[in-house]
C-alpha cells in the first residue's frame, strides 16, 4: 500500500529572524495544510531547508511534525545525504520519532556510480523498516537513478517503494513504469507535469506549489485519479503561471518570499540563501495578486 496518493506539501519549513526553527509557526502552517486538503507531509526535504539543518535541527523539525500533525495524514522525513552513514543516521531516527516514510535524496556532489546508488540505497533500506521513496533530481545533485537501477532496487528490497521523479524526462520516467511493471509508486518532483506523470502511473505529487494553494494541487490530483483527466489537466494549466512563479529562482527562495508577502510570517531563508532580486519579488508579487492571495 502506498505511503500517500494525492498531493503531499514539500513544506518550507519556517524560521524565527535569528534563523532558528520557528516550531510554533510550522504547527500553524502544518493546521494549515491539513484544512486545505493536503495528502502527505514532507518535512526537511529541499524546500524545507534540510541540507542548512543541524543534526540535531534536522530530528527535531520532523519529530515536532510528526506531533502536529497526531495522525492525520502521513508524515515523510526527508532523511538523505551525500553521506551515506548520516543518512542511515537521519532515517533510524525519522523511524524512531514516529514519521511514516523516508524520502531519500541521491547523494549530491559524490555523484555516485549506479553501483554506488545501489550499495548506498540497499544500505538504507536494510537499517530501517520505513517505507522509504527515492527522490531522483538530477538537476541539484549531479546525479541520476537510471530505471534501471531504481527497478533493481525497487524489485531487490521490499521497503524501497517508490521515487519522487524531479527529471523532467517522460521517456526515462515511462521506461521506469514499464521495467517494475507499474509497481513503483511514482511522483511527481515538477509541480508543472503532475498530469503528464500520472498518465503513466503516477499516483500523485511532492508539492511547492501545495504551500500556497493546497486546496488547488490537492484537486489536480484527485481529479485524476477519480478518473475526471480533462478537468485535472485543466486546473493543472490554470497553475502554470504559479509554478513559473515559485521557480523563478532557485527553490525554496521564491516560496518562502511569497508566504511572507501572504503574511503568514514564515520568516527569513538560512545562508547561503537569500531574497528575490527585485524583478523576481514584483512578478512573485503579481503571480499572487493575479491568483488573488494577496
Amino acid at each position: 500500500m502506498a505511503v500517500f496518493k494525492g498531493a503531499g506539501v514539500a513544506l518550507i519549513t519556517p524560521m524565527n529572524d535569528d534563523e532558528t526553527v520557528n516550531y510554533d509557526k510550522l504547527e500553524e502552517i502544518i493546521n494549515e495544510q491539513i484544512d486545505g486538503g493536503t495528502d502527505a507531509i514532507i518535512i526537511v526535504g529541499t524546500t524545507g531547508e534540510g541540507s542548512t539543518l543541524s543534526m540535531d535541527e534536522h530530528r527535531n523539525t520532523i519529530k515536532m511534525a510528526v506531533q502536529f500533525t497526531k495522525g492525520r495524514i502521513p508524515v515523510i522525513a526527508g532523511t538523505g545525504s551525500n553521506d551515506t552513514k548520516a543518512a542511515i543516521q537521519l532515517t533510524q531516527e525519522a523511524e524512531e520519532d514516529g514519521a511514516d516514510g523516508a524520502l531519500i535524496v541521491t547523494p549530491y556532489y559524490n555523484k555516485a556510480t549506479q553501483a554506488g546508488l545501489i550499495r548506498h540505497y540497499s544500505m538504507i533500506a536494510d537499517s530501517t523498516k520505513l517505507p522509504i521513496i527515492m527522490y531522483n533530481v538530477p538537476g541539484r545533485t549531479g546525479t541520476t537513478i537510471q530505471p534501471e537501477t531504481a527497478a533493481e532496487l525497487i524489485r531487490t528490497k521490499g521497503n524501497i517503494v517508490g521515487i519522487k521523479d524531479a527529471t523532467g524526462n517522460l521517456a526515462m520516467t515511462s521506461s521506469l513504469m514499464y521495467l517494475t511493471d507499474g509497481k513503483c509508486d511514482l511522483y511527481s518532483g515538477e509541480d508543472g507535469l503532475v498530469v503528464p506523470i500520472m498518465s503513466v502511473g503516477g499516483i500523485g505529487v511532492i508539492s511547492v506549489v501545495s504551500n500556497v494553494m493546497p486546496r488547488e494541487m490537492h484537486d489536480v490530483c484527485a481529479l485524476y485519479l477519480e478518473g475526471k483527466v480533462k478537468e485535472s489537466a485543466a486546473l493543472q494549466l490554470h497553475l502554470l503561471p504559479m509554478v513559473d512563479a515559485l521557480f523563478c529562482e532557485v527553490n525554496p527562495i521564491p516560496v518562502k518570499v511569497m508566504m511572507n508577502m501572504m503574511g503568514k510570517n514564515v520568516g527569513p531563508l538560512r545562508a547561503p540563501l537569500f531574497g528575490l532580486t527585485p524583478e523576481h519579488e514584483a512578478l512573485c508579487r503579481k503571480t499572487l495578486e493575479d491568483y488573488k492571495l494577496i
